[in-house]
């Protein structure tokens, strides 16, 4: 199953793909009017504009840092999740999306990293919860939120996880706890992204955790590849080696380009050339420094 991650509302009717999934808030709170023709997706707590309009919002350390792009290791801004406003607000875009159409993909689920959020109102909720483990504390805060998130979805709910699949690592980095969402969520969607797939013995080796993760759970496992200016070539055999582990491969933001990849490989299928052995077993060529 091929799909595409797209903000052009024409590329979800696009034949090439399964499904579509398109960006109603996106991590720069950017906000767009739902659409029944694909899945509607929302980045819950990365929001520089949420941030950027009321800097209180923002998730911070224990030495009272915020979780902004301004600073290293953060590509956009985090809200605190425990933010009891800004979450009834991201309820009600959930509500919309789903009177547009029945799934949804939520996006920047749960806590920025490790030590967030250390804000007065996480400090005192934390000391009058039952647990005694602040982490603990964090995976229900964020099982809540998807619960709640759940509730108000008919159809399939798909979440985005951050690529990291050893086990107790999401859980202890941003509060996602895997096991705990599973009977919540239809498809984890893993973004591994690369601005060439020059080498692809890393995307091997993170997919297949993540299917050794998930296995025995119900949920399906979807890979998202970045298509923007890829080789054609080289995101065929990304593909392959994607979806040897995963239920579904996505293309994120450059529809034309992975379009070209499907009618390759479909073409190559047709002629029984085969790309996964070689793209499998490339480690020793390129750059291995990633992008």
């Amino acid at each position: 199953m091929y799909g595409v991650v797209t903000r052009n509302a024409e590329e979800l009717e696009w034949s090439a793909f399964d499904a579509g999934f398109y960006e109603v808030k996106d991590v720069t709170g950017r906000a767009a009017a739902p659409l029944s023709t694909g899945v509607n997706m929302v980045s819950a707590f990365g929001d520089n504009a949420a941030v950027g309009d009321d800097p209180s919002m923002a998730a911070v350390d224990a030495e009272g840092r915020p979780a902004t792009r301004e600073r290293s290791y953060f590509d956009w801004s985090y809200v605190c999740p425990t933010h009891d406003r800004y979450r009834e607000g991201l309820l009600e875009i959930v509500d919309d999306c789903v009177e547009a159409g029945p799934a949804l993909r939520l996006d920047d689920v749960g806590f920025p990293r490790d030590g967030y959020c250390r804000c007065e109102r996480c400090d005192r909720r934390f000391a009058g919860s039952e647990f005694d483990d602040r982490t603990d504390w964090r995976a229900s805060v964020v099982t809540d939120f998807v619960s709640a998130v759940h509730e108000r979805v008919p159809g399939d709910l798909h979440l985005t996880l951050y690529p990291d699949p050893y086990a107790g690592h999401l859980r202890a980095r941003s509060g996602v706890d895997i096991e705990a969402l599973a009977p919540m969520v239809d498809e984890f969607v893993v973004p591994l992204y690369d601005t060439a797939y020059g080498t692809t013995y890393w995307l091997e080796t993170i997919a297949r955790g993540f299917e050794s993760r998930l296995a025995g759970l119900e949920s399906r496992l979807a890979i998202e590849l970045y298509a923007v200016e890829v080789d054609v070539d080289a995101l065929v055999g990304a593909t392959a080696v994607a979806e040897a582990s995963a239920d579904a491969v996505y293309f994120g933001y450059d529809a034309s380009n992975a379009a070209a990849a499907i009618r390759r490989m479909q073409a190559d299928r047709r002629e029984g050339v085969s790309h996964g052995e070689t793209a499998a077993t490339d480690t020793d060529t390129g750059d291995h420094s990633g992008p």
